[in-house]
């Protein structure tokens, strides 16, 4: 089973990995194949869902809501995380979005929110995140709306997702209750969180960082350049036990102080079940730089 965390002193608790929805729509799944997916995974004790408006060119979330419906009563066993603050321009009906932008208006906010409610077929979320920095943001705009959707019940908690720590704190000064994390991207191939004081700053205040595209999109897989990164992780999965590298990147994640929670892409029960067992995988601290070493290419200074 997995292990249950929380992420914040007065924070939710989530299960320590989580089931991203990102791509559920090239997954091809009918409503009752999804509900059969979701089932699973619960069962296995991964509860925590994340989620976005615009996942799947906004189509994601009704898709999620459209199979959670066919068993209402699976809602009180997650925790449904979704995003809000990017608007591209394939949203359905929506031409006055000529150019990809950021919008955290508090308007859009709530309007935002409410639909992620509607098409989940939920009274509520567990958590709000903004999904990324938006230059125009006022601060207390956006605090009005988490008030206002704290005060109305329809989302339980709030964060972030790829702020800096400036950008955080200067949210963080407006509200009267705590973000509860920051979602960022964490992977061998990508580490700039790891030195930049975004998990410093997630320590600082006691909260866990959720962390998204682990696997670099499957570019670790895939791309010439990082063949000597694959290398490492086969011999230290050797060393280690580990039945994939996948589970060594995982445990790579989780060996960081700051306790991030990996989010598994994938829409295979499979996969999922292997990328658990990173949970009882440890890296020392020589094998976790050499991780480290062969994904950028250079030592430690």
């Amino acid at each position: 089973m997995v292990e249950r965390i929380r992420l914040a002193p007065q924070g939710p608790e989530f299960s320590r990995m989580i089931c991203g929805y990102w791509r559920l729509m090239e997954w091809g799944m009918s409503p009752q194949q999804l509900l059969t997916f979701i089932e699973q995974h619960v069962e296995l004790g991964v509860t925590t869902v994340d989620h976005a408006d615009i996942y799947g060119g906004y189509a994601c979330e009704q898709a999620f809501g459209d199979a959670l419906r066919l068993k209402p009563a699976l809602r009180q066993s997650l925790e449904l995380v979704s995003k809000c603050g990017i608007a591209t321009t394939a949203k359905p009906g929506n031409p006055g979005n000529p150019i990809g932008h950021y919008i955290t208006d508090r308007d859009h906010i709530v309007q935002s929110a409410e639909h992620s409610l509607r098409y989940l077929h939920t009274d509520y979320l567990d958590l709000l995140l903004i999904h990324r920095p938006d230059p125009l943001m006022d601060a207390d705009d956006v605090a009005e709306a988490f008030v206002a959707l704290h005060k109305s019940g329809k989302v339980r908690h709030f964060g972030v997702s790829n702020f800096t720590p400036a950008q955080f704190q200067l949210l963080q000064s407006r509200l009267p209750f705590s973000l509860v994390t920051n979602q960022v991207e964490i992977s061998p191939i990508h580490q700039p969180a790891i030195l930049d004081g975004t998990l410093d700053q997630c320590q600082q205040l006691r909260i866990k960082p959720m962390a998204w595209s682990c696997l670099g999109g499957g570019r670790l897989f895939n791309d010439a350049e990082f063949q000597p990164l694959r290398d490492e992780l086969l011999r230290v999965a050797q060393e280690i036990g580990a039945e994939t590298i996948e589970q060594v990147v995982y445990a790579w994640v989780m060996r960081l102080p700051s306790s991030p929670l990996p989010i598994i892409g994938s829409g295979k029960i499979e996969r999922v079940r292997s990328a658990l067992k990173a949970q009882k995988l440890a890296l020392n601290r020589q094998q976790w730089f050499r991780i480290r070493k062969a994904a950028l290419g250079y030592d430690v200074p």
